[in-house]
């Protein structure tokens, strides 16, 4: 019959209780003439994926549910339960010998039962599951030997196994239904409690679905069909947390690459004169290679974003490349200027260094010093090479000085001790009562201090200027005495002095007029002018005395 499955009538010949005579039985295959079968590798495939031990055991329920190849610890298989049922008959309403006394649950229990990696079933309990008679709630077997599905309240045929009795044709197709009962429940587990991608699940989730659709299989396929819209309810769920934490972290990587952009950008618009060069180099190389890193592990942004974002990055590198090397381009050209302008320093500092024409030379060296703080830097060991060379011309010559001035030093604290005597001999003068004698005294010391010579440096504006105040003193004397004899100058004192007095008379005569008058404004404008006059009379007749007058 199209579209069926047809087991061969060997299939159902009564076993042989001999081990050699079951261990025949069990390799008969099962020719399969529907597409539909060809699931099951699909099933133990999908149980594979898995690498939990849950998935070790799905596997194995996977390969015990099959008839052709039986496991020593599975419960019997059809043919073996087939075989029974040919030597012994069953009653349809009696369970079949091969179920446990316990009870035994349903594929829509096991489904309907908490998710966990301990809820999957045991392959031994998908073998027994369908032993009994509960499958007959959901197929039946025709007199023909066709198999039956039912759904709902209608039924289509999934196979044909000629020549058995109802409940081992029932149990061959239930463990088919085992195998898709088991796969969706191992796919809800991975999907539910592990880390599984929606990429994944998804595509397992294709596998299953086409495996449970009208599949060729007895069982309660209302409930699977239900466990497999749960297991789609739950990779949907799955892909949409992974498309909010991709879009979470593709926010958080975009805020993370402005933050990059905006601090490259902030480095490359800093002003060139006050630019740390070699940190902001070296931090745009670190924000690049962060850049590269959070590229490669980092979420992926969308293709625009991501292109605005680098060309504004890659836009500020640039102009802090170029803005770096036009300023070392301008530093290299003054650099130069300073190593040549250095250059002649030195050779003049080389050349100055011999002489023994200690101030001029000195004061040279003061001047090249001068020029040297304004040629500007050169480059760090041209710099210190050439400063070097100054320095040691420079040392070279104040050493040769200072040798020359320690030498003198003695002689001049001689020349001190000459000195000093002559300024107490000095100090004898003041105060001058005799100028003439004062005068001879003070020309005396003054032959003999240049004769003596120079003293230390220390001592030098310390003893200059006592003897300059000593000749001071003297010199006041005697142009105090030059003013006083002086005939000119007396004249002109007696003529001041003679129109003070007449001032003061008519000053007196007005002062009288005023009083007379009785007017106090005139009186005391008479009496003021009259005491100025008197005042400068009294200081020119002071004049004439000592003009002898």
């Amino acid at each position: 019959m199209p579209g069926t499955e047809l087991v061969p009538a060997a299939a159902v010949e009564p076993l042989n209780p001999e081990p050699e005579v079951a261990a025949a039985v069990e390799e008969t295959r099962v020719v399969e003439e529907t597409p539909v079968v060809e699931q099951t590798p699909v099933v133990e495939e999908t149980a594979v994926v898995e690498e939990t031990p849950v998935v070790e055991e799905t596997s194995s329920v996977a390969d015990s549910a099959l008839p052709e190849e039986p496991s020593a610890t599975v419960e019997p298989s059809a043919v073996e339960t087939s075989a029974r049922e040919s030597t012994q008959p069953l009653p349809a309403e009696e369970p079949s010998a091969a179920v446990e006394p316990e009870h035994v649950p349903t594929p829509a229990e096991i489904m309907a039962r908490p998710a966990s990696p301990s809820a999957i079933p045991s392959p031994a309990l998908f073998a027994r599951s369908h032993a009994g008679p509960d499958l007959r709630q959901y197929g039946r077997v025709g007199e023909d030997g066709v198999v039956y599905v039912k759904t709902g309240e209608t039924e289509r045929a999934v196979g044909s196994y000629p020549g058995a009795i109802t409940q081992g044709a029932l149990s061959y197709f239930g463990r088919k239904y085992d195998e898709i009962a088991a796969a969706a429940e191992l796919l809800h587990q991975r999907v539910t409690q592990t880390d599984i991608s929606a990429k994944d699940a998804e595509e397992s989730f294709a596998k299953l679905k086409e495996q449970a659709h009208e599949p060729n299989a007895v069982g309660d396929l209302v409930a699977l069909e239900a466990r497999v819209a749960e297991i789609g309810d739950a990779v949907a769920a799955r892909k949409a947390a992974e498309a909010e934490q991709r879009a979470a972290a593709r926010a958080e990587g975009r805020t993370l690459r402005e933050g990059l952009v905006a601090e490259a950008e902030k480095i490359a618009g800093q002003s060139p004169e006050r630019a740390q060069w070699k940190q902001s180099g070296a931090r745009m190389r670190e924000l690049l290679d962060t850049w590269k890193e959070h590229q490669k592990a980092g979420p992926r942004l969308d293709r625009t974003s991501e292109t605005a974002l680098w060309q504004r990055f890659s836009a500020a590198r640039n102009s802090f490349d170029r803005a770096r090397r036009v300023h070392f381009a301008q530093l290299d050209g003054e650099q130069s200027e300073a190593k040549s302008a250095k250059s002649r320093l030195v050779a003049e500092a080389e050349r100055l260094a011999v002489s023994k024409d200690w101030a001029p030379t000195a004061s040279a060296f003061k001047r090249l010093m001068d020029d040297w703080r304004q040629a500007g830097r050169a480059g760090r060991s041209d710099d210190d090479a050439l400063w070097e060379r100054f320095r040691a011309a420079q040392d070279s010559f104040f050493a040769a000085k200072d040798a020359v001035v320690a030498a003198e030093e003695e002689v001049f604290r001689d020349n001190l001790v000459i000195k000093e005597g002559l300024l107490v001999e000095a100090e004898s003068i003041l105060p001058v009562t005799d100028l003439e004698r004062a005068k001879t005294a003070l020309r005396s010391i003054q032959d003999r201090w240049d004769k003596a010579g120079k003293v230390p440096r220390a001592d030098l504006e310390r003893t200059e200027k006592a003897l300059r105040r000593i000749e001071q003193g003297v010199r006041d004397v005697e142009e105090k005495k030059w003013s006083s004899s002086n005939p000119e100058a007396a004249a002109r004192a007696q003529s001041f002095a003679d129109q003070l007095e007449s001032a003061v008379a008519g000053l007196r005569a007005d002062l009288a007029k005023a009083e007379s008058s009785g007017n106090q404004k005139k009186i005391d404008q008479a009496r003021a002018a009259l005491e100025a006059r008197e005042q400068w009379l009294a200081q020119a007749r002071a004049g004439l005395e000592e003009f002898g007058g």
